[in-house]
């Protein structure tokens, strides 16, 4: 006799099912310690704060729960949004640890120009230098007027205020607010290549 695969996993399913049964009924377990057990575990109380994903920009809600000292303790999908139904994807389920990790960097790594070593730097002096060494690389490479061409095989010399010595490449953790309202800070600073990874 030829067995479909299909038919062996519902004959598979049957029997393990009707085995189940048997030792629940015929066999007397009882799982009255584990529904006990169950009842006994501690469930997350708090402040339920509806929040938004971090991660892509498709924008699936969350609810963070918070204890009274304003600590995140749990995060869920939301069940009343439309568009992810309370579900979360493995980035937007993990985003608790995201927030609460041992292993998680609170400093910044810097390695000087020439040296052999890394140091750790507190986040304020690296965003203050990244401040820094952006404005100096604009004001040194600023081009005010460029020679473009006039269409009558010569050039002419026109305004365009821009900078080709910085790029941006924004990511997907960047949501549509903060790509719009950086792009608007990229173009303020005349930043001409701008690019933006997108999974959607």
């Amino acid at each position: 006799m030829q067995v479909t695969r299909r038919q062996f996993l519902k004959i598979s399913s049957g029997a393990i099912g009707t085995v189940a049964a048997a030792e629940a009924v015929c066999l007397g377990a009882d799982t009255t310690a584990v529904k006990e057990q169950a009842q006994s575990i501690p469930i997350k109380t708090g402040k339920q704060v509806p929040s938004i994903c971090p991660y892509c920009s498709v924008g699936c809600a969350q609810i963070v729960t918070v204890n009274d000292q304003g600590k995140i303790i749990d995060i869920q999908g939301h069940p009343d949004s439309p568009i992810n139904q309370g579900t979360l994807c493995p980035k937007g389920a993990a985003t608790y640890q995201f927030v609460n990790n041992d292993l998680r960097w609170t400093k910044v790594k810097y390695r000087a120009p020439g040296s052999d070593h890394w140091e750790d730097k507190p986040l304020d002096w690296a965003m203050d230098r990244i401040a820094e060494l952006t404005k100096k690389t604009r004001d040194d490479n600023f081009n005010e007027y460029q020679d473009m061409p006039d269409g009558k095989g010569g050039t002419i010399k026109k305004r365009v205020m821009n900078t080709y010595a910085l790029a941006s490449l924004g990511g997907a953790t960047m949501d549509n607010e903060w790509n719009y309202t950086h792009q608007k800070l990229m173009h303020a600073l005349g930043v001409v290549y701008l690019e933006n990874q997108a999974r959607i």
